[in-house]
C-alpha cells in the first residue's frame, strides 16, 4: 500500500513538473531568459547551473516553478530586453498557455495509451454482443451510506450478491446494474453479501441495504454504471485519446458552470459535490491503482484535465488570472500598476493556500 500512494503521489508531482516545463520550454523558444527550474519548492537542496538557468531540486514537494527576471524600472538593460514583461503580447499569452496545454497534452498521451491497452466504456443492460470482460462498476459511493460505512470505493465492481436467511440462501451472479437495484429493493433491512473485486482481488463485504433512503441515492448509496473492456488499434488510440481529453475538457467547464450558477443563485454546493486536496487526489490515485493499471492511467489523465480547466480560470495566482491582466493591458493599452497586479495576486494566493488548507484538514478526517 505504500508503495502504491508513492507511485500515485510522485505520478501527480510529475504532472506539476511538466507543467511548468511547459511554461519553459515555450519561453526559451522566445528567448526569454529563465533564471531557475525548479522541482519542489525552496528551501533547496541542491542545484546545477546550466548556461542562464539553475535547474533545482528543492525540499517540499509540492509542485515546481520558474523564475524569470522581474522588471521594475524603466531603464533599457539586456535583461528586460530578454525579460517576459518585455516580450510582445502574443508571446507572453503563449508562455502562459504552455502550461495550460501540457495538461491536456498530458491527458490525451494517458488516455491513448488506456484505450490501447484496452479501455472500460459504459454499456446498457441491454446489450449483448461482441462484450469482452462484462462489470457492473461502483462510479461513486455516497457519504455516510451503507456501502461507505462498508468500505466500497468507487472503481469497485460488484461481482456477486447474496442473502443467507431463514427462507434459504439465495445467490446471484451479477452482470447488469438492474441486477443489484432489484436484489437491493427486495432485501431492504436485511444482511447481505457483496462479492466485490477490487484490482485483482475478491473480497466479500457485508452491508444492509436501507429501508428509507435520500430520493437521488438508492439503498445502498453508490451510482452504478455496466462496463466492457474496448481495445483500439495502434493508430486509432491517438485520435480516441485526444476525443477523450476534448469531451471530458467540456464536461469539467460544465461541471465549473454548474457549481458556479448555484452559489452565486445562493444554493451552495452542489449535492453530491465535494473538493478535495493533495491528500484526497493521492488517496484516490491510490484506490484507482489499485483497480488496475489501466484504471490508474486513466486517472492521472483524468486529473490533467482538471488541473488544466482549474488553471485556466481567471483567478490571480493561476495561469488564467495572469491571462486576464494581459486582457485588461491590451485593452486599456498599458499595463496594470505591477504593485496592485502583486498585491491581488497575493491576495488570492493566500486565500487559495487557506482553502487548501482547509479541505486538506477534511480530507485527512475523512480518509483516517
Amino acid at each position: 500500500m505504500i508503495l502504491t500512494i508513492a507511485v500515485a503521489f510522485f505520478s501527480i508531482m510529475g504532472l506539476l513538473v511538466l507543467h511548468e516545463f511547459g511554461h519553459f520550454i515555450v519561453a526559451k523558444k522566445f528567448g526569454i531568459k529563465v533564471e531557475e527550474f525548479g522541482v519542489g519548492y525552496p528551501p533547496r537542496l541542491f542545484g546545477k547551473k546550466i548556461g542562464e538557468t539553475l535547474y533545482s531540486v528543492n525540499l517540499l514537494p509540492f509542485g515546481a516553478f520558474v523564475r524569470v527576471p522581474q522588471v521594475d524600472g524603466e531603464e533599457t538593460s539586456m535583461e528586460e530586453v530578454v525579460s517576459f514583461e518585455k516580450k510582445p503580447m502574443r508571446q507572453k499569452v503563449l508562455v502562459l498557455l504552455g502550461g495550460v496545454v501540457s495538461f491536456w497534452i498530458m491527458a490525451a498521451i494517458l488516455f491513448s495509451i488506456v484505450f490501447y491497452l484496452g479501455a472500460p466504456q459504459s454499456i446498457s443492460d441491454e446489450e449483448t454482443q461482441n462484450l469482452v470482460n462484462v462489470k457492473v462498476q461502483i462510479l461513486s459511493v455516497s457519504s455516510d451510506s451503507p456501502a461507505e460505512k462498508a468500505g466500497i470505493k468507487s472503481g469497485d465492481a460488484i461481482r456477486e450478491m447474496e442473502i443467507i436467511a431463514s427462507a434459504g440462501e439465495e445467490k446471484i451472479q451479477i452482470d447488469k446494474v438492474k441486477q443489484v437495484q432489484d436484489f437491493t429493493e427486495n432485501h431492504k433491512g436485511e444482511n447481505i453479501v457483496l462479492t466485490i473485486q477490487r484490482g485483482d482481488k475478491l473480497i466479500e463485504v457485508p452491508l444492509v441495504p436501507r429501508a428509507t433512503h435520500p430520493e437521488d441515492e438508492g439503498s445502498i448509496g453508490v451510482t452504478l454504471v455496466r462496463t466492457t473492456d474496448v481495445r483500439y488499434s495502434f493508430w486509432q488510440s491517438p485520435i480516441k485519446g485526444v476525443e477523450a481529453t476534448f469531451n471530458m475538457t467540456l464536461a469539467v467547464f460544465d461541471g465549473w458552470k454548474t457549481i458556479l450558477s448555484e452559489l452565486i443563485g445562493g444554493k451552495g454546493m452542489p449535492k453530491g459535490v465535494q473538493f478535495v486536496g493533495p491528500v484526497g487526489i493521492v488517496s484516490l490515485s491510490a484506490q484507482a491503482a489499485q483497480a488496475g493499471f489501466a484504471y490508474f492511467i486513466q486517472f492521472i489523465g483524468m486529473i490533467a484535465v482538471y488541473l488544466a480547466v482549474f488553471n485556466i480560470l481567471p483567478i490571480p495566482s493561476l495561469d488564467g488570472g495572469r491571462l486576464l491582466f494581459l486582457a485588461i493591458e491590451k485593452i486599456k493599452g498599458s499595463p496594470v500598476n505591477p504593485k496592485i497586479e502583486q498585491n491581488i495576486t497575493v491576495v488570492f494566493f493566500g486565500a487559495l493556500i487557506l482553502l487548501m488548507i482547509y479541505v486538506t484538514i477534511k480530507d485527512i478526517i475523512r480518509i483516517f
